[in-house]
């Protein structure tokens, strides 16, 4: 797909301009950036031998991106995860939120930023710049949110995502991207072959909805210890997970000091020898193995099934609302909220 290229898409309301721009740097990878969901549409990167692939499922269409599988690679918001009881309260107000994951609120709920369509409001070789107001009230949530999400491709390769946003109103936040990787390419099969390493310590204790309890627990002589590279296949059936499906678990990532960039850890596949570190400046790296994706056509006519890709979402903690020990997620008027996310791609 050319830079630039425009799709139209049309709405009951109106005719909604949806645009694909390519960023690349000088080492041969490029991302493709849709400014529906302020999402990656494709994302190439070399492996050992120089030869490139595509590491992020998506899928060929417009239709498909906008029907089938619709967190693929986007941004969430306005709260990504999970919402306990979709409630929270703030300031001595209680909010209710759209009801969308058994009894909770999930990634901004109904439609959240996901589905939302960005304006584009600059772009360049290796960056683009996407903006969105989201109205107070909108889908349950306080106060008028101005985002701006910007992706930048570097020539150390990394893919760069930086949040921004302000507020007019006491309101909650908590941005991620929703990248679904295979390192051998999309629609390559499992990731059952990967490693995962995460330098973290604990991980946050979770329901019978994968909604957090409030709770912390040590990963010592736990199966959620990844603090030395795992291979995926030794541990994700283990019956502590999500029902035996696979990963969806927080980690808290391990760090000296809040609001700089820290290593949450890694992922790597062998065979092409792609390694992909996770650096960012949130409390919380949430990884799920992409356990409910149903198998179906993807991207160049590849099958995607359950556990075909692995999530990194870094993040505030899911649930923060509704437990004070937790991380700070609330942004009043006259702060700013402002998040990085690096994906650093290299080989061994």
């Amino acid at each position: 797909m050319p830079p630039g290229f425009v799709f139209y898409l049309l709405s009951i309301k109106t005719m909604t301009k949806i645009s694909l721009h390519t960023l690349k740097n000088s080492k041969g990878m490029s991302a493709e950036i849709c400014n529906y969901g302020a999402r990656v549409t494709k994302l190439n990167v070399p492996d050992r031998n120089g030869v490139n692939a595509d590491v992020v499922l998506s899928f060929d269409t417009l239709e498909e991106i906008t029907t089938k599988e619709t967190y693929f690679n986007s941004t969430c918001g306005r709260f990504a995860n999970r919402i306990k009881g979709a409630k929270f309260t703030l300031d001595g107000k209680e909010y209710k939120l759209a009801v969308n994951n058994g009894p909770n609120s999930l990634h901004g709920g109904i439609e959240g930023f996901n589905m939302k369509t960005w304006e584009v409001k600059s772009v360049s070789e290796n960056e683009i710049v996407l903006h969105y107001l989201s109205p107070d009230g909108e889908e349950g949530y306080p106060g008028n949110l101005d985002v701006t999400v910007t992706y930048q491709v570097s020539e150390d390769n990394e893919l760069k995502i930086h949040y921004l946003a302000t507020t007019d109103k006491p309101t909650i936040i908590g941005l991620t991207n929703h990248s679904y990787f295979n390192l051998k390419g999309a629609g390559e099969g499992s990731i059952e072959d990967h490693y995962l390493q995460l330098n973290a310590d604990f991980r946050t204790g979770l329901d019978e909805y994968t909604c957090p309890t409030g709770e912390v627990f040590k990963v010592d002589n736990t199966p959620y210890d990844f603090r030395y590279a795992t291979l995926l296949a030794h541990r994700i059936y283990n019956p502590v997970f999500a029902s035996n499906r696979g990963l969806d678990d927080n980690w808290v990532i391990r760090r000296e000091q809040p609001g700089v960039l820290a290593n949450a850890g890694y992922i790597y596949e062998p065979k092409s020898g792609r390694k992909m570190e996770v650096l960012t400046t949130q409390p919380g790296v949430q990884i799920y193995t992409a356990n409910w994706v149903e198998k179906q056509i993807g991207k160049y006519g590849k099958e995607y099934d359950a556990l075909h890709a692995i999530c990194l979402e870094t993040q505030g903690f899911p649930a923060s609302p509704n437990f004070p020990h937790f991380p700070n997620t609330v942004l009043r008027p006259g702060e700013k909220y402002d998040e990085w996310c690096i994906y650093k791609f290299s080989v061994e």
